[in-house]
């Protein structure tokens, strides 16, 4: 065992458990439910748990707590399976499923029947509010808690066959209706859901909570370490309890941390449901969904994430986490690693009089500016460019550093060049610009002294490749969309989406692979899209700006 100083209150409680002798191994584990896709929070857990077992030299188990099939679907399990691949994470073994241990959990729900400590109610959902009590006030005892062990089993036993229909009868944990703690007033272990499950089909007509399952499930695989999100520490002692009253092969222990909330995000999965069935988004993977698949398809790397993680840091308290974090994460991550290239989101053309009309130029451009492993390109420079109309202006003040009338620029990687004048059409909208070269600056300045203004992006109006580009901002344009009484579909940002369909990209990005990352130079950075096939054109997503617009 490494003796590092550990840099957080779980770390610092595995080592003590190393150095007390409690435990010989850490064994974590990742238990999603499977009722939709993971978001940034989910991503903040995973590092966590499969952290800590890298750490020490442990396992991390992947289950997924399938007891709810209401709500579940293989889709969900897939794409859980492959995020968490993706963020760079590998479980211990096979994937596990709660259901894969349903009969086990149904012989122990029978064990503490026959031990007096669990009684079939037959009380209703509001009835069960009503005797439950407050938060301030005790609950009272269900009329049908005393029944007999023998009618309890017979009752139980009639549950599981079938014959109740759903919500007549519940099970639950005879515990103490008048304790403190809400989770302890007799919660429920089994409900009545005659629906089909997705790995064990109609087996099962009685499904397990999630409470009564979520203890056994850590004892069953030998867990040392439950970590779960603080909204469970009120759960605890209930975890403790099921552990404590039952036959159980190992006693693991339950240790929560604060979850992660970005600020300008939304992480409730019943709410991000809503935003893909009300079409609000294009589905769980729309690149301004706070999903794992949603940052992945907008550019977002796992260094990246996992990095974030890292910052953040893990601590005892919840709290709002400033989403500029993330972003800034991110474009430390796509500055270093990205490969440059060049592209026009709106198109102007650019005739330069003085070069030849079937002179191909091939110039070469580095990929990095300072990272010379990633090589260098061939940018085709011909007589009719396009730059992007807002790098050009008939008269412009001094602080313009880009091409204006009678004024000089230089080309990305080429040539200086001075614009001449402009076409217009008959509404009076410039179509075009005719320019001239400063000859022999490729690399160098004018020999004339007189410098460019500015530096632009161009791409070759012949070599061009048309492209479809969406640039996505902020999916909430509030730091707290869903804070308070707030409605968070009030406080959608109407400018978080924008398509254009007649971008023009250098001809080395027509080769570009799915999810691969560039900064297209003064625009930001973008990612080729990794699903969409309903154009004709690639498809790059814009990952991020250059730089924070939100915070001046």
């Amino acid at each position: 065992m490494d003796n590092t100083p550990a840099s957080n209150f779980l770390q610092n409680i595995i080592a003590e458990d190393f150095d007390a002798g409690r435990v010989t191994e850490v064994v974590t584990r990742f238990p999603p439910e499977p009722n939709g896709y993971l978001h940034i929070g989910h991503a903040k857990s995973i590092s966590v748990n499969f952290g800590l077992a890298e750490a020490n030299g442990g396992r991390c188990n992947l289950r997924f707590d399938d007891t709810n099939p209401e709500k579940e679907s293989q889709e969900f399990i897939e794409s859980i399976q492959s995020d968490v691949e993706w963020l760079g994470y590998r479980w211990d073994g096979d994937v596990r499923f709660a259901s894969s241990y349903f009969q086990q959990l149904y012989d122990w729900a029978v064990h503490l029947v026959e031990q007096g400590k669990a009684y079939v109610c037959d009380l209703n959902a509001e009835q069960a509010r009503e005797y439950r009590g407050t938060l301030t006030e005790p609950g009272k005892n269900s009329p049908y808690r005393d029944r007999t062990v023998e009618e309890n089993l017979d009752l139980l036993a009639r549950m599981k066959a079938g014959e109740f229909d759903e919500g007549a009868k519940v099970l639950r944990a005879k515990i103490d209706m008048a304790s403190p703690n809400m989770n302890m007033r007799d919660p429920i272990m089994y409900r009545i859901r005659k629906v089909a499950h997705h790995q064990t089909g109609t087996d099962w007509v009685i499904y397990p909570t999630y409470d009564f399952a979520h203890g056994q499930e850590d004892a069953i695989e030998g867990v040392t370490h439950s970590v779960c999100t603080l909204e469970f520490e009120d759960h605890r002692p209930l975890y403790e309890w099921f552990i404590d009253n039952l036959p159980v092969a190992s006693h693991p222990r339950q240790f929560e941390f604060g979850r992660l909330n970005p600020s300008y995000t939304v992480t409730s999965k019943r709410k991000l449901k809503q935003l893909v069935d009300e079409g609000v988004v294009a589905g769980w993977d729309d690149p301004r969904m706070p999903t794992i698949s949603g940052m992945r398809r907008r550019g977002y790397s796992p260094a990246a994430l996992r990095k974030f993680c890292e910052m953040i840091g893990t601590t005892r308290k919840d709290g709002v986490v400033d989403v500029a974090m993330l972003e800034f994460a991110v474009r430390e991550d796509l500055n270093e690693n990205a490969p440059r290239a060049m592209a026009v989101l709106n198109p102007l053309k650019v005739v330069l009089t003085d070069y030849p009309e079937d002179k191909v130029e091939e110039l070469t451009a580095p990929n990095h500016p300072s990272r010379e492993d990633l090589g260098e390109r061939v940018v085709p420079f011909t007589r009719e460019v396009y730059i992007d109309a807002d790098d050009f202006r008939e008269e412009a003040n001094k602080k313009y550093k880009r091409l204006v009338l009678g004024k000089r620029v230089r080309l990305r990687n080429a040539y200086v060049i001075e614009a001449d004048e402009v076409v217009k059409d008959d509404a009076g909208n410039i179509v075009e610009v005719h320019a001239h070269t400063i000859p022999n600056t490729i690399g160098e300045n004018p020999e004339d002294g007189v410098k460019p203004k500015g530096v632009i992006q161009w791409v070759s109006a012949a070599h061009g490749v048309p492209a479809e580009v969406r640039v996505y901002d902020r999916l909430f344009n509030h730091e707290a969309p869903d804070k308070g009484d707030s409605n968070y579909m009030d406080h959608i940002n109407p400018e978080s989406l924008s398509v254009t369909t007649h971008a023009v990209l250098e001809p080395s990005l027509a080769k570009a692979e799915a999810e691969q990352g560039f900064q297209f130079e003064r625009e930001g950075y973008f990612v080729a899209d990794r699903f969409d096939h309903s154009s004709d054109k690639p498809v790059f997503n814009k990952t991020i700006g250059l730089r924070d617009t939100w915070n001046g």
